[in-house]
């Protein structure tokens, strides 16, 4: 006769190993520190940015000189929200308007990213060793480190949804140790919606990350449809397993208020203040719209002028990427379109210098290149790699695959809308923390599916062949990511397929 298994999951509500933990994240996020932060501030063009460089740093400079945001009208029209060029303002405040300077805070981004998938990896798993392995993937991933040494947004986009999403993870933990508390206490079955969660900090902050992620790029707002339906969905899952009598009722009358709250009203206002800056200035493109662009009256007459003004603003902004078509004549040669970019088949070239001047790599004529190009050991992976991870989420019923799941697509997926726009291989930065979460999540089975002493070692053989052989990878790409001279030969060995030339 078989006894019944356990009313309630376990009482385990995250690691343990919290001094192991820390003392491995320290070293981890060391490691990534030293390779983001060498020879940060080159290359440049003779003292100038690079590549889109020439856009967000002289933005973040004016943003530091102007009262916190670009209000000079040459600029003509401001294409993204203030964030991003508010954070390399920051750097630039340090440093001045040198490669450091506007490179600093992108820099600080992609170690602290590299920290967050560590500490996220860590929690769905339950092991500091393989959230220590994620932690060194994404140090080896191409992609990250080279969004982590230049000027740009994305980087900033990525750490934003990348705490957001580690914040939702917590606060499942944080809801289920809540709700096994009422358990024990009896309480989950005093009504049939199961007992009130409380304030729940966790979702708070993951609201306010994704208030800054959308005062980077408008595509943040992908990321809170995604993470909003993820965390009730963690809800309902919670109230089930807890045993709450009517669990659907459950989260619509206890949980979706709340939800919408922290996650679209609470980014909202972060979106809003994030243009304090724009609120306050006289000279700020669009700010004084209402009475002059636009009249004063009509229907929505009410709203203060200051938001219709940035309502407009904001119309033109969209009108401005909505014209970025392929059909409209817009093309460039580097850009890709999403279909790709799992793969990394269409990287990008940053930075390229071949010239008698360039010197350094033994031989007459040398090549300095920088080329955003994702680590082909992990991302020629990737598909088979999220083949496993749907099997795991519809078959296997693992939370944790599809979660990651729910992170990947909210960076690939809705790209698929808008076919005709110009695309390029760096609005896939935000997809490969995801990437690398899901590997490490594949070496943990790997390595926990292998029963037996003996087994097991072999599993830990494998893991730890695979992770050698991405470093190795990164190792070889090095020279065409932080433009080290080669040799022309050299730069021609580097191009392994037609569509990296």
């Amino acid at each position: 006769m078989t006894t019944p298994g356990p009313s309630t999951p376990p009482p385990v509500f995250g690691p343990t190993d919290r001094l192991r933990g820390w003392v491995a994240t320290l070293i981890v996020t060391a490691l990534a520190a030293v390779t983001r932060f060498t020879m940060l501030g080159y290359p440049t063009d003779a003292g100038t940015p690079v590549f889109d460089e020439k856009h967000y740093a002289p933005q973040g400079y004016q943003t530091l000189t102007g009262g916190w945001i670009e209000d000079n009208p040459a600029y003509g029209l401001v294409v993204h929200p203030p964030v991003g060029k508010q954070m390399i303002a920051m750097g630039e405040a340090i440093f001045g308007y040198t490669g450091w300077g506007w490179r600093f805070a992108a820099a600080v981004s992609g170690t602290v990213l590299v920290l967050l998938v560590m500490r996220i990896v860590r929690r769905l798993t339950r092991s500091t060793l393989i959230g220590a392995v994620a932690g060194i993937l994404l140090i080896a991933d191409g992609v990250t480190f080279v969004s982590s040494r230049i000027g740009m947004l994305d980087i900033f986009l990525a750490l934003f949804v990348v705490a957001a999403f580690g914040a939702l993870i917590r606060d499942r933990d944080d809801v289920r140790e809540r709700l096994d508390r009422a358990s024990r206490e009896g309480r989950i079955e005093m009504t049939a919606w199961g007992p009130r969660l409380g304030v729940r900090w966790w979702r708070f902050g993951a609201g306010v990350l994704l208030g800054l992620a959308c005062g980077t790029k408008w595509s943040g707002i992908y990321f809170i449809v995604f993470f909003g339906l993820m965390s009730v969905a963690f809800d309902l899952a919670a109230r089930k397993q807890y045993g709450v009598p009517r669990p659907w009722i459950g989260t619509a009358v206890r949980d979706i208020g709340p939800a919408l709250y922290a996650l679209v009203v609470i980014p909202v206002i972060v979106y809003l203040a994030s243009y304090g800056g724009w609120f306050a200035s006289e000279t700020g493109i669009d700010r004084n719209a209402v009475g002059n662009e636009i009249g004063t009256g009509g229907p929505f007459s009410f709203v203060p002028g200051a938001l219709r003004s940035l309502w407009y603003y904001s119309g033109n902004v969209l009108q401005f990427h909505e014209g970025l078509t392929n059909s409209a004549g817009n093309r460039h040669p580097w850009e890709s379109k999403p279909w790709t970019w799992p793969m990394g088949l269409r990287p990008m070239l940053y930075y390229f210098a071949d010239s008698d001047q360039v010197t350094g790599c033994g031989a007459g004529n040398c090549v300095k290149a920088v080329m955003l190009i994702g680590t082909p050991a992990m991302w020629w992976l990737a598909v088979p790699m999220l083949l496993w991870a749907l099997y795991s989420m519809l078959i296997r019923r693992d939370w944790r695959y599809a979660a990651v799941l729910v992170g990947y697509g909210a960076a690939f997926l809705p790209w698929f809308a808008t076919l005709d726009r110009q695309m390029y291989y760096f609005y896939a930065v935000a997809l490969a923390p995801f990437m690398v979460m899901g590997f490490a999540l594949v070496i943990s089975d790997v390595i926990g599916v292998t029963r037996g002493r003996e087994r097991r070692t072999l599993g830990l053989l494998a893991a730890s062949v695979y992770v050698a052989v991405v470093i190795a990878n990164f190792a070889w790409l090095w020279p065409i990511l932080t433009a080290t001279p080669i040799t022309q030969e050299m730069w021609q060995n580097q191009l392994w397929l037609p569509s990296w030339r």
